[in-house]
């Protein structure tokens, strides 16, 4: 369910407390772990981290008007969606990410850079903190300079 939300504060004030609750830990992870240079902004309906345009002027599919994006978090109908694209750029990281969420006990529901979870303990948040403190800014442009 894509949200209307222009700003990062009206899109938490639109969730039920209890499904908000879970968006703000999720946030405080990503947000205490992101590497510097990412910008917190509403992109495609939800909360996004992305290279802000300053720092990419080319935009996401060489979109001038749109970041970059990193990481997405929203809360859906059904679930909690956590996109996060450096692993769907990146068949290595992939790989060793896939590995350590089942060598953590927990069951993945995942997409190329879409992880589902119904509740926050359904999440390795250390994994999770890891994979979101791994690429710098720079070395995430490159990644997705050579994948196109």
């Amino acid at each position: 369910m894509r949200s209307a939300a222009v700003t990062v504060e009206e899109y938490l004030n639109s969730l039920p407390p209890e499904r908000r609750e879970v968006v703000d830990e999720l946030r405080e992870l990503i947000k205490t772990n992101l590497p510097e240079g990412y910008e917190e902004i509403m992109q495609y309906g939800m909360i996004g981290y992305v290279v802000p345009l300053a720092e990419y002027p080319e935009g996401y599919l060489n979109d001038k008007k749109t970041p970059l994006p990193y990481i997405g978090l929203a809360a859906q109908k059904n679930h909690y969606a956590l996109y996060l694209m450096n692993i769907y750029g990146d068949p290595e990281v992939s790989r060793w990410f896939e590995e350590e969420y089942k060598a953590s006990g927990k069951r993945v529901n995942m997409g190329k850079s879409c992880i589902r979870f119904r509740k926050i303990e359904d999440l390795p948040l250390d994994l999770i903190a890891q994979v979101v403190a791994l690429t710098p800014v720079d070395v995430y442009i490159k990644s997705y300079e050579n994948s196109r």
